[in-house]
């Protein structure tokens, strides 16, 4: 694993795109705060930049750096989670411009798997997390699924966990309002 992480955080720093395990289903990934990788999912996905997607951390205590206004109740809600979970929040910022929604949110997620919570931890940024698909088609629960074109469009397919047929799901996904108001988009 260690292999691997190294190897994924180099084609990280120069602005590459990664295939790897996530806490839920594989994604495709890149440093969250490059605007040109950022670009790069999107025309790998074919996927309109109207469309956002989020970002993994490894630690709930980052969230402030990446939201202006962390709003209480979302340490509460990470922590007591069952499963993974996105929580959408207001007021990006210091994460490349065209991930950041046109109303200015985000969706971020804590994850707790070991290779994606060890990568972001050394790599020392958030990374891009979104499906690795191509837009409109189904997402693959696991990475014998993975369509051909995205594996081959990416710069590092991380080889930890390729052979784990077990069928991941995708998070559950809510909106945080000021004020504390919660929106549950997907259960």
């Amino acid at each position: 694993m260690l292999e691997d992480i190294k190897a994924a955080i180099a084609v990280l720093q120069n602005g590459g795109i990664i295939l790897y395990p996530t806490d839920t289903i594989w994604g495709i990934g890149c440093d969250a705060c490059n605007e040109e990788a950022v670009k790069r999912i999107y025309t790998i996905k074919n996927r309109v930049d109207s469309k956002s997607m989020l970002i993994l951390l490894e630690n709930a205590a980052l969230l402030d750096r990446y939201i202006d206004e962390v709003p209480e109740i979302a340490f509460d809600l990470i922590e007591l989670t069952d499963k993974p979970l996105t929580i959408i929040y207001d007021g990006a910022k210091n994460l490349a411009k065209n991930l950041i929604a046109e109303d200015g949110s985000i969706g971020i997620r804590i994850t707790q798997e070991a290779f994606s919570s060890e990568l972001i931890r050394r790599f020392k940024r958030p990374v891009v997390s979104t499906s690795a698909n191509i837009s409109g088609q189904s997402s693959p629960a696991c990475f014998d699924e993975i369509d051909q074109q995205i594996i081959d469009a990416v710069d590092y397919v991380v080889k930890y966990r390729q052979d784990d047929l077990q069928k991941a799901m995708p998070s559950g996904i809510m909106k945080l309002g000021k004020g504390g108001e919660i929106k549950i988009i997907r259960p």
